[in-house]
């Protein structure tokens, strides 16, 4: 077989081998439903319901250039940020009110 054959042929195996896991995945999810209704609950009474979403922080600082341009003050530093602490070295003036 060619390099592109051999190729295609991984691609399709990936493929199948995913449907596979999705196939088998929706049966063991349905099966675990079936089971709880049986025993009188659903599935997001016993698993505790939604998954819990991350805590999103405000924005502290806002880019006075772009009112668009907003920052938490947490994580990485975006371009705007780095810009003012290198020319005025202070963030005093960003702060949303």
């Amino acid at each position: 077989m060619s390099l592109d054959q051999l190729k295609k042929l991984q691609r399709e195996t990936d493929a199948a081998i995913k449907s596979y896991q999705d196939r088998e995945r929706k049966k063991a999810i349905a099966a675990i439903e079936a089971k709880a209704q049986e025993m009188g609950f659903s599935l997001s009474e016993l698993t505790g319901g939604a998954v819990k979403s991350r805590k999103v922080n405000p924005p502290k600082y806002r880019n006075p250039q772009d009112a668009t341009q907003t920052w938490s003050g947490r994580g990485r530093q975006p371009g705007w940020v780095k810009e003012i602490l290198a020319s005025e070295g202070d963030l005093d003036a960003c702060l949303i009110s």
